[in-house]
């Protein structure tokens, strides 16, 4: 076999340390060395750096000079100015998605993952349910049509499901995600772009204060 492409390792290295943040394999404070990154990985040193350097632009890690890198935590402050900007870019993308009066068969996957939601719950994965309902809000911001907001959410996305992954089960069960979800689709249906926007920012804000009060309640620092 030949060797993978540079640009197939770079990439490649990336994904894997990332899923390991994400997954919180790798919990804020984590430290390691780019050696020992390097054979984790089985790959040289080279693609590990690019992908360290890409991964502090993320925002996931601090990559400290002589000292390998340190896993980012996320303090109450950053968690609310997180949730602040999230809860106003997806706000609106409910609003621009309900202008345009979308018809069921747009709205699908939005029913599909809400519909995946309410049936993880039933059987108590809630790993399923964190899965189906990062689905119903990337879909929510894809479908509105605005690349530039888009990818403005989905530059935050990554410390945002990093934090929700960390908190998921010490947060109460999910039970109001569904119903909310289902009112914003019904405001969408009906072309109703004022009460979409309202729906979708107290679904946030909710869920926005439940993960702070998590910090007060457990003492945290950060997470």
């Amino acid at each position: 076999m030949p060797p993978a492409p540079a640009t197939g390792r770079k990439d490649a290295a990336y994904e894997q340390i990332r899923r390991l943040i994400l997954d919180n394999v790798w919990p804020p404070g984590h430290q390691a060395l780019e050696q020992e990154i390097a054979l984790q990985l089985g790959v040289s040193r080279t693609p590990v750096r690019e992908a360290l350097i890409r991964l502090e632009q993320d925002g996931l890690l601090q990559i400290v000079p002589r000292h390998g890198i340190r896993v980012l935590p996320m303090s109450a402050q950053d968690m609310r100015e997180l949730y602040e900007v999230l809860t106003a870019l997806e706000s609106l993308a409910a609003e621009l998605l309900a202008l345009q009066r979308p018809d069921r068969d747009t709205l699908a996957p939005l029913v599909q993952a809400t519909d995946a939601m309410a049936q993880a719950l039933e059987q108590d994965d809630l790993d399923s349910w964190a899965r189906a309902d990062e689905d119903f809000h990337a879909r929510l911001v894809t479908l509105c049509g605005n690349r530039m907001l888009a990818e403005a959410v989905f530059s935050h996305w990554d410390r945002a499901h990093r934090a929700r992954m960390f908190t998921l089960r010490l947060r109460p069960k999910p039970l109001e995600s569904t119903r909310e979800h289902r009112a914003l689709i019904d405001c969408l249906l009906a072309g109703d772009s004022a009460g979409a926007g309202a729906v979708n920012r107290a679904h946030r804000q909710r869920a926005s204060r439940e993960l702070l009060s998590l910090f007060d309640r457990l003492r945290l620092q950060q997470l």
